[in-house]
């Protein structure tokens, strides 16, 4: 039987979580989404309430990442606003920024004669630096219509431009052809992701890294204290 918590001050929404343990796991705690469930995956040597205490640090982290992820109408409109100040010195002013279930294939649209943008409703979810390379391209379209060597020159400032549309064309792919990807496996311990920014709909944390972190650590063999870095 899954251990189960009560989570309805995390964001509203009853949970259904499973704690897989592993071995194998030492120093970190991953969370994702999987199957309409959430998993948690933690080191098999934690306690019951380390184990409760993580789940909820980790489902807190992962809906915080969410909300990021799932900017509202008025928060693309901000958005949009620090991008053009950032990227493209204030010159594209957009007169609105929104979501849209109507894009087909495209990730969004810009209409340079009315100065509207539409974002498509398969962005959000998407890491931030992604949906920020998607408002950029439609902010640059006001400012040059086509495709040319001037816009393109425009994007060059956004750090992430290839990436981001490298981002999207697997995403593409992966529509076209199905998931192929192997299940997680909790039993491979996780490399440290340096990167600032979040490439899928997991969280992850250090043990002993977060500010309060109840997690009781046992001595080294020559009985001196670890120093948490495994």
């Amino acid at each position: 039987m899954l251990p189960t918590y009560d989570l309805s001050t995390i964001d509203g929404v009853d949970h259904e979580v499973e704690v897989r343990r592993s071995r194998r796991r030492v120093r970190t705690v991953t969370a994702w989404r999987e199957d309409g469930r959430t998993v948690v995956a933690i080191p098999a040597r934690f306690t019951r309430a380390q184990e409760a205490e993580w789940v909820r640090r980790m489902l807190l982290r992962l809906a915080t990442q969410e909300r990021r992820r799932r900017p509202s109408d008025d928060e693309l409109v901000s958005r949009a606003a620090e991008l053009s100040a950032r990227y493209l010195q204030g010159r594209a002013v957009p007169t609105s920024v929104r979501w849209s279930a109507n894009q087909g294939r495209r990730w969004g649209s810009c209409t340079p004669s009315d100065g509207s943008i539409r974002i498509s409703d398969r962005v959000r979810g998407m890491p931030r630096w992604v949906l920020d390379y998607v408002l950029l391209h439609e902010l640059t379209h006001l400012l040059h219509p086509g495709h040319g060597p001037e816009f393109w020159a425009e994007l060059d400032a956004y750090p992430r431009t290839q990436r981001a549309r490298g981002f999207l064309e697997g995403y593409s792919y992966r529509e076209e052809r199905g998931p192929q990807d192997p299940a997680p496996d909790d039993d491979v311990e996780d490399v440290e992701d340096t990167d600032d920014t979040d490439d899928a709909e997991r969280v992850e944390a250090h043990v002993g890294a977060l500010e309060g972190a109840a997690v009781d650590r046992p001595p080294a063999a020559d009985g001196t204290d670890r120093d948490g870095t495994d």
